[in-house]
């Protein structure tokens, strides 16, 4: 992966270069996410090694988005839970202060 002076990063991912011109400040983003990629794709691939390139794909897109997924999950309960804790301790503090 490098990047040339037009502001275009050119990534490899299964052998194929692909240029693409990030957000001003992003290229590092870009990268890392190229290796993600390529680290995931690999991962599947000794997983399943009978896959051919565009089913790899397609497992290795279903992977990431069911990691992104459970982390939506997982961020709404968390969410819920702080809401759900502020909430009572709002309650805490207005009975706290009402009048007698």
């Amino acid at each position: 992966m490098r990047k040339d002076g037009a502001g275009v990063t050119l990534i490899n991912i299964l052998g194929c270069d692909y240029s693409v011109k990030a957000p001003a400040g992003q290229d590092q983003t870009l990268v890392a996410a190229g290796q993600l990629l390529q680290q995931l794709l690999a991962e599947t691939k000794a997983q399943a090694p009978a896959l051919v390139r565009d089913k790899l794909l397609v497992m290795t897109a279903l992977k990431i988005c069911a990691q992104l997924q459970a982390q939506q999950y997982n961020r709404q309960q968390g969410v819920e839970q702080i809401e759900a804790q502020v909430s009572a301790r709002i309650d805490a503090i207005a009975q706290l202060i009402q009048p007698v």
